[in-house]
């Protein structure tokens, strides 16, 4: 009925970390039933930090027996059983990952005794495994290790059972889902869009994710908010898109919501920026900014809902890089600009400061806000093992997304730009992609001296 896991990692991401040691104990609702460990070597270096912690070294497992050797051990104990863990998306994450490299789906259910414990034992300083334990008066022998945390879960665990059953509640059985059986065991754990429907067919939520099926099962036991409740009563239907790129999913995420507008993305779907900061260089070699309404003929290098709230950051930037008022058009007085007059401002406008002197300012003012490069494309995972997403920047404007086959060769630029489904740029665009541009060293990235598009 339960397969409780623990698991030890090289570290905390499951896409780059690998195990290196996994517990796995059966238990039917009243008794383990049985139990299975073994060290794992992960074919990697085990950083020093992590051995101090679990103490397991690069030598102990050496001779372990690598993850494809113990998979089919893993599935055969794990089938049919809800996946418990403490803080489970951790280990279900890894254990997920390594399924993924050998090419398998790995799906369970889970249940988290984390957040178990919020619900049926509020009021504990701190829910992380050595803290409640410690509070319930259970001994964990070989802390940080998978069979110490795993047994000491399993005694949690037990508690929680029986918990559950004082209180009369239903959160061990069998969940009842809004949609039915087949509709979920349908979803895909793969990275992409998903969107929920009412009765009538309206799209009521938008959501993305690395792990479609693991997500939406969150929605569906999501019971700790009015919102959430509320929401969970009224899907009747799902659908969703697999991007294969967790950047595509970004992208197309935040498109989605802003064309649809469904009722409970309320905080993110706002759409309408009718105002840009646009940056142009004068006669006398002197950069301009402004805030102006945008229209089709100009990029604007960041958006705005309205005209005050550029005013504003423009403002700022004024302020902490001792720019212009006069060059920032926020000055239409005849003469000096008032910073000038009052000695905020080194003279730009008057021709007291070289446009060198100043531009220099400027073009650190408006820095955060550009690309590296202005003409580029992102090539990322795709939806299939032999596909890349492609990303184009054009002009320093997001142009839109596509996938190209990995029998192409990627720096083909007509193939890279025909591939290409066009999306609308916007602030928030800008911000998911230069996040997750510094967010992955490993990015691929070609860039385009001469934009031919």
């Amino acid at each position: 009925m339960y397969a409780i896991i623990d698991v030890e990692t090289t570290g905390t991401a499951a896409t780059y970390g690998k195990l290196t040691e996994i517990a796995i104990i059966l238990h039917d609702g009243i008794n383990t039933t049985d139990t299975f460990n073994t060290l794992i070597n992960p074919e990697c270096n085990i950083p020093y930090n992590i051995t101090r912690l679990t103490g397991i070294t690069n030598e102990m497992v050496a001779n372990a027996p690598k993850f494809y050797e113990i998979a089919k051990k893993i599935i055969e104990l794990t089938a049919g059983r809800i996946f418990v863990a403490h803080n489970a998306m951790f280990d279900y994450s890894f254990v997920k990952e390594e399924f993924k490299r050998l090419g398998y789906d790995f799906k369970r259910k889970t249940i988290c005794t984390v957040k178990l414990g919020r619900k049926l034992l509020p009021g504990y300083r701190s829910y992380s495994l050595g803290n409640i334990c410690a509070d319930l008066g259970i001994q964990i022998t070989d802390r940080h290790r998978a069979i110490g945390d795993a047994l000491a879960t399993t005694k949690l665990f037990e508690i929680l059972i029986h918990q559950n059953n004082l209180l009369n509640s239903s959160l061990f059985v069998n969940q009842t889902y809004p949609l039915p059986k087949e509709k979920m065991d349908s979803i895909p754990s793969k990275t992409g869009v998903y969107y929920f429907y009412d009765s009538s067919g309206t799209i009521i939520y938008i959501g993305k994710s690395k792990d479609i099926h693991q997500r939406v099962l969150t929605h569906m036991s999501n019971t700790q908010t009015k919102k959430a409740l509320e929401m969970r009563d009224k899907i009747a239907d799902i659908s969703w898109e697999e991007t294969g790129s967790e950047l595509v999913a970004l992208l197309l995420e935040s498109a989605e919501i802003k064309f649809n507008k469904p009722f409970y993305n309320r905080s993110q779907r706002r759409s309408v920026y009718n105002y840009g900061l646009f940056a142009s260089e004068d006669s006398d070699g002197y950069i301009n900014l402004r805030i102006n309404k945008i229209d089709d003929n100009e990029i604007p290098l960041t958006t705005f809902h309205f005209q005050q709230e550029g005013v504003d950051y423009l403002h700022n930037l004024v302020q902490k890089y001792a720019l212009c008022l006069k060059l920032c058009h926020l000055d239409n007085n005849p003469g000096g600009c008032f910073n000038a007059f009052v000695h905020k401002c080194h003279g730009a406008c008057t021709g007291i400061e070289t446009s060198e002197s100043y531009n220099l300012r400027v073009n650190n003012s408006i820095r955060p806000l550009l690309y590296r490069t202005p003409n580029f494309f992102i090539i990322d995972s795709g939806r299939m093992k032999d596909e890349h997403s492609v990303i184009k920047i054009s002009n320093g404007r997001y142009v839109g997304f596509g996938y190209i086959s990995k029998d192409y060769v990627t720096d083909d630029l007509d193939l890279l730009n025909d591939c290409i489904r066009k999306y609308n740029d916007n602030r928030d665009i800008r911000t998911i992609i230069k996040g997750y541009i510094n967010r992955s060293k490993n990015l691929r990235i070609i860039e385009v001296k001469d934009n031919p598009f």
